[in-house]
Parts: structure tokens; sequence; C-alpha cells
């Protein structure tokens, strides 16, 4: 990292230092072993940006949406190849709704992705320290976090009725998006959905290694809104 912030320093090898006394050395030595980046890159990660890595995702999903997927990297050829190694272009924040798989609705194949799935796609504590590693280590240059239509969630956190178990926890990350979206025009839910991609962009944006690497040029951070219907993803900003 550059002099203006040297309490974050950027190298996997200081990454390695300061986890391996913080959680142990046994699970991050397994982690960040050298057969972790051993990947060869595929023609589209040489030198890739962020913006081209968010342009490959948005051209992957007009693929799917347009129905002219290519299924890049399923070949056994590509699950042999990604087996020493993974360096995967870009991160997922995504809702674990079963109707949105991210490999499939970006047209991207074994290796290309690095997802964190959870009902209501919010950052959590382990979120952000999965997206932490993906980007900081793995080398992701693009966030997406992405919301979709009819989200029940979203649903159940406007409803605000009571509900079993922890499924509350998931609710109350909810509910500062739709006390925000009560003024708004329009369907209640859809704007929900959005100003909670946008709630959960600003949490991602709080982490300091996230944050510095964005200052860095490193990284970008966008949300995505998944229409269930055409199978198409518009950017939330």
């Amino acid at each position: 990292m550059s002099r203006q912030h040297p309490q974050i320093n950027l190298s996997r090898r200081s990454l390695f230092k300061f986890g391996a006394g913080a959680i142990g050395t046994g699970v991050l030595t397994a982690g960040l072993s050298s057969n972790l980046l051993a990947a060869e890159k595929k023609p589209v990660e040489e030198d890739i940006t962020p913006d081209k890595a968010l342009q490959e995702l948005l051209d992957g999903n007009e693929r799917f949406a347009k129905r002219k997927r290519r299924h890049p990297d399923q070949s056994y050829s590509r699950l042999v190849e990604v087996a020493k190694g993974q360096k995967p272009f870009a991160s997922i924040l995504g809702c674990a709704d079963s109707r949105v798989p991210s490999e499939i609705v970006f047209d991207q194949g074994l290796g290309d992705l690095f997802v964190c799935r959870i009902a209501g796609n919010i950052a959590t504590t382990q979120q952000i320290g999965s997206l932490e590693f993906g980007s900081l280590v793995l080398g992701t240059k693009v966030i997406m976090v992405v919301g979709h239509e009819r989200c029940g969630a979203v649903q159940a956190a406007i409803k605000g009725a009571p509900v079993p178990g922890n499924i509350g926890s998931l609710l109350e990350a909810i509910k500062p998006s739709v006390e925000s979206s009560k003024e708004q025009s329009g369907d209640m839910v859809e704007n929900v959905c959005k100003a909670n991609i946008l709630t959960q962009i600003k949490k991602l944006k709080s982490s300091s290694v996230l944050s510095e690497l964005i200052k860095a040029e490193k990284l970008k951070i966008v949300g995505g809104y998944y229409d269930l219907d055409t199978g198409e993803i518009s950017i939330v900003s």
C-alpha cells in the first residue's frame, strides 16, 4: 500500500503474518499457500481492472438474459486447472434465493466467481470477512451486491410479523431500509430491496480492508438488481 495509508499493508505476505497471529497458523497456512494462487489466469483475467471485471459480469448476464449463454469454464479441463488454485475475477454478495444462482445468471464457470449467499443479501461480519479475503487474497476486482425482485426476506421485513428461530436476525438487518423507503412512491418491495442493496454496500465500504483497496483503485463495489421475470441485472446506485 502507498505511504498515505500505512495502517493497511495490502501484500499477501503481510496478511499472512497478521492472520497467523490472529486466528492460528493452521487455517491461514492452508488458505494462503502458494497453491491457492497457482491457477493459470484466463485471458479475461490478464491485468483486469475493476471496470473490466464489472463489464465481464454484465456481458455474461446479457448473454444469459438473451439465451445466448456460452457456458464458459465448465469443462473437465477447467476443473483440473482450478483444482490447483483459484483466481476469481469477481465476488458476489447475493441472496440465498434458489432462483438466483450466480454462476448461471452471470454465465460464468468454475473458478470465476467468489460467491457469498445469504437470505436478504446482507453484509454480516462473516460475509464481510469472506469478501475481504476474496478481494485482498484471491484478487477479485469487483464486488457486486445482488438483490432481486420479490425477495421473500424483504417482504417479511416489511410485514414485520414475529418469526421463529434466528430468522429475525436477518430481518433486523433489512429494517433500516424499510424505514428509509416508506415515503417513496412505486412498488414498496422493489424500493426496499434496492435501498437494502445500497445499505449493504455502505457496510462493505466501511471495511478498512475493502476501503483501502478501493482507494488504491484495485476494487469496485456496486449494486445489482435481478429481475426474476427477465433474468436481467440492472445496476443500483
